[in-house]
């Protein structure tokens, strides 16, 4: 029988199913971050073992393999000093003649519409080190910003 007249089947027309891409660099986190890693995990493995749908329990799978991986690789960061901006700060900047307050923290507890900043961000990464009164140019066209506070952030 001639190719062309063959009938494939509905798996050769679904999209490929990649792994979640890992972040480059190290998995540094805080404590609260590395909770939610296992917490997450937790989540999935039940979810894993109770999901009746094959579709989705491979992807739920998926999921997991990602975020077991990111806790076998977390880095709980030092406890900072307090002093200068690092991973586990709550860093109060002045950009423009306006005033933020974000927190540094591990990428998988980024969320910077809650001001929770990643470390290896752009900015995150500009602000690493810093003290109060220093100013910081961080890339991109929004121009410089100064460090008006620093102290240990605490997730409530």
């Amino acid at each position: 029988m001639s190719v062309a007249f063959r009938r494939e089947s509905d798996e050769e027309h679904k999209e490929p199913r990649f792994e979640l891409p890992l972040p480059p660099g190290p998995n540094v986190v805080t404590q609260r971050g590395h909770d939610l890693i296992q917490a997450r995990t937790e989540e999935l493995e039940a979810l894993v073992g109770s999901e009746p749908n094959d579709e989705k329990r491979v992807e739920l799978q998926r999921d997991l393999r990602y975020w077991r991986a990111r806790l076998a690789t977390a880095q709980i960061a030092p406890l900072p000093s307090g002093t200068s901006v690092a991973i586990g700060t709550k860093v109060t900047i002045e950009q423009a003649g306006r005033t933020r307050t974000l927190t540094i923290v591990g990428h998988d507890e980024a969320d910077p519409a809650s001001g929770l900043l990643a470390f290896a961000s752009p900015l995150g990464h500009a602000l690493l080190g810093a003290e109060p009164g220093d100013d910081v140019d961080p890339p991109g066209n929004a121009g410089p910003l100064t460090i008006l506070s620093v102290e240990i952030a605490s997730f409530g």
